[in-house]
């Protein structure tokens, strides 16, 4: 399978976790970050504090006893750590890994792999791979609160003893790894948050010691191993923001260098799939520099050959790429939002068909125990308020069918509504909006605006239990699909990269004023959510309009764009430099970034309320940055409540809370536990800057 994010490949900077400070040392920063005065009396300030204090941690644990409630309810969901051998099936399990052969029942279950001992204790698993023979599985580990470099692959020998197999081999700091044969494993390593080195181990010798295979020399680009569908090819993926070229390595020679099929061009991305000896090449090629399906032989692959297949309406944003039997099947995202697939047929690539996934669908995901010789395709789909569901695709009978959907009865009815907002220069943004009540009772309904815009990719819109909640109790929950992301293509990306950054604001802003216009939700009963780089358009809304908005809850957000991009020691400046620009050698870029930069724009006004949860030890977001922009907020906004303090008007203060968590990674806990609370105060804050009840909004709710 390919997948078109990875095409973009960004390990995005910005995002994640950590130990939750407990909620009464939580509670102290807001009294030191907070810019609430009244009449001068610092006592009567914290006295009112410690009162919202109290209520605060009450609401907090109102709702880390609703999210486990329907964590609970949805725990049937398909479990997607799930790797299909020739024989057996693999999956994850209460700290274990297990088989089970492909014709027997679960009652013939065998452990392959302990994570709660052996010097694992607690990991939690990252990945599985199987070799072609099932002689050895491959799994990366880490452990919980850990950073990317703590990852540990193991190696276990498979079959023979009733007991879990013993670790045969561990190596550090593993990031993508695919087995050749049943003795030879390519594997790359995280430096500084960078991979460019590939290896092969093969343990057929008597001391196993990694090869080194391929070595990147561009700072820019990043290098992952991943494997063909049918297990014939591994391919050796370089990867920047605006480039790349693929290596291949014939499983039946892994001892042959890399082949490479066409080097790296300005402007063009490509990723490859094999099958019959021949190649499908999913690259930038079509008008306009979008992606397009080509094929060309495996014997000559470089770019002269390569023979268009088939390329997509414009505006329409590919997703996957799977290849069956006798078909390509695409997952597209056509112009106006919802998902569709469209099957090509290898004989004959001119009879493309064509069909629309369900209306409420916006999120799709293959099932990784896909079998690489089916004639159907089964996939997950979900949307952020509906679990996934499972359903199986035939693309010679057009066909579409349910396999499994963990829901059972039918789901209590909502709305899935797509909208298109005008922004500043006219471009319409699309926008999905989730709503349980009728169009007209939205008119005083709590809303929740998303953002990302950011490296290609499409904004997260997988089935979240939190967001489920919020529709239960009455929210409206909005997706702005602004420009930056990947939602209509390449050229939806190209529009909000480098100097186009500035776009990116204007369209959420066009977004949630389209709302307003609507009927939905109102200034005053509306938060924004961003985490990393949605940090950004986040900020610089609330520099720009700081009114439109009550509340934003900011998650690992990149906020000091300007710093970061300036200091090319951190792990990520120079890599993406294709995103953000180069202010070290181009003023034009420069401007720019200081245009748009939520931490130096910063101005003496009445900002909305915040929640900035951030990580310690986070390496992609430095928390440096985080400080300097919370320190920023907080004088400019004080000096704007003692000016209007001094001139007799009043105004309610702005909470803005630092919630600085130590250790941890940057895309927030792995321990359940602890993200049920990072969660429960999220919606804790959200609820108390709104006004709202902690039953269901709109009840009693009323405005600060």
């Amino acid at each position: 399978m390919i997948n078109i994010h990875m095409l973009l490949r960004s390990l995005t900077r910005r995002a994640r976790w950590a130990k939750v400070l407990p909620i009464s040392k939580l509670w102290p920063a807001v009294l030191q970050t907070s810019t609430r005065s009244l009449s001068g009396n610092t006592y009567g300030s914290i006295l009112e504090y410690s009162k919202a204090n109290l209520q605060f941690k009450s609401q907090e644990r109102l709702f880390r006893r609703k999210l486990r409630a329907i964590y609970k309810r949805y725990s049937e969901i398909p479990d997607d750590i799930v790797v299909r051998g020739r024989r057996h099936v693999y999956f994850e399990e209460g700290g274990s890994v297990y088989r089970m052969g492909l014709e027997q029942d679960e009652q013939n279950v065998e452990e392959v792999l302990c994570m709660d001992g052996g010097g694992h204790d607690e990991a939690v698993l990252q990945r599985v791979r199987v070799s072609p023979g099932e002689g050895m599985l491959a799994a990366t580990l880490r452990p919980p609160g850990g950073v990317d470099e703590d990852t540990r692959c193991v190696l276990v020998r498979l079959g023979g003893s009733p007991a879990p197999p013993k670790p045969l081999l561990t190596l550090h700091r593993v990031f993508s790894f695919e087995w050749a044969t049943d003795e030879i494993l390519f594997f790359t390593c995280l430096e500084d948050l960078r991979c460019r080195r590939v290896f092969r181990l093969d343990l057929s010798t008597a001391e196993p010691e990694p090869t080194l295979v391929y070595e990147e020399q561009d700072p820019e680009f990043f290098v992952e191993v991943s494997s063909s569908r049918d297990r014939k090819l591994l391919t050796v993926n370089c990867s920047s923001k605006s480039s790349s070229e693929v290596w291949l390595i014939g499983c039946s020679t892994p001892l042959a260098p890399p082949r490479l099929v066409q080097p790296r061009l300005p402007g063009l991305l490509y990723r490859v799939e094999h099958r019959d000896r021949r190649l499908y090449v999913l690259a930038n090629t079509a008008a306009g520099r979008e992606y397009q399906l080509l094929r060309a032989p495996l014997a000559s692959p470089s770019m002269g050959n390569w023979e268009p297949l088939f390329t997509p309406a414009p505006g329409t944003g590919l997703r996957d790429m799977e290849l069956l039997r006798d078909h390509c099947v695409l997952a597209v995202r056509t112009p106006g939002g919802p998902l569709g697939l469209r099957a090509v047929p290898l004989a004959d690539p001119t009879c493309v068909s064509t069909l629309q996934l369900p209306s409420w669908a916006c999120a799709i995901e293959t099932r990784p125990d896909q079998m690489t010789d089916s004639e159907s395709l089964r996939f997950l789909l979900s949307s952020p308020v509906r679990p996934p569901v499972l359903f199986r695709y035939s693309p010679r009978e057009n066909q579409l069918s349910v396999q499994e959907d963990p829901a059972g009865p039918p789901v209590p009815h909502y709305h899935t509504t797509r909208l298109e907002a005008p922004s500043q220069d006219g471009t319409m943004i699309p926008l999905t909006l989730f709503h349980a009540r009728a169009w007209g009772d939205l008119k005083g309904a709590p809303l929740l605006l998303h953002v990302y815009g950011a490296y290609g990719l499409d904004i997260h819109m997988g089935f979240s239990p939190e967001k489920r909640l919020l529709l239960e109790e009455g929210w409206a929950l909005a997706y702005c699909h602004v420009r930056g992301g990947g939602e209509r293509g390449l050229g939806w990306h190209q529009e909000g990269r480098l100097e186009g950054k500035r776009r990116g604001a204007e369209d959420l802003a066009a977004c949630a004023l389209r709302l307003f216009r609507l009927g939905v939700s109102r200034p005053g009963a509306a938060a924004l959510t961003a985490r990393s780089a949605g940090g950004v358009l986040a900020g610089a809304l609330c520099n720009q309009r700081p009114r439109l908005l009550r509340a934003v809850a900011l998650q690992a957000p990149f906020l000091d764009v300007l710093g970061t991009m300036l200091d090319p020691t951190l792990p990520l400046t120079i890599e993406e430099r294709g995103e953000w620009g180069d202010p070290l050698t181009e003023p034009r870029h420069r401007d720019d970034i200081a245009s748009y930069c939520p931490c130096h724009n910063i101005t003496p006004q009445l900002y909305p309320s915040m929640l900035i949860t951030a990580y310690e030890a986070d390496r992609r977001v430095p928390p440096a940055g985080v400080r300097r922009y919370v320190q920023k907020l907080t004088t400019a906004t004080r000096v704007h409540m003692d000016r209007h303090s001094a001139s007799g008007s009043e105004h309610a203060s702005p909470s803005v809370v630092l919630d600085l968590q130590p250790g941890g990674d940057h895309f927030g806990p792995e321990d359940f536990h602890l993200s049920l609370e990072e969660a429960a105060r999220h919606l804790a804050f959200l609820y108390r800057e709104l006004g709202l009840a902690g039953g269901p909004a709109g009840r009693g709710a009323g405005r600060r």
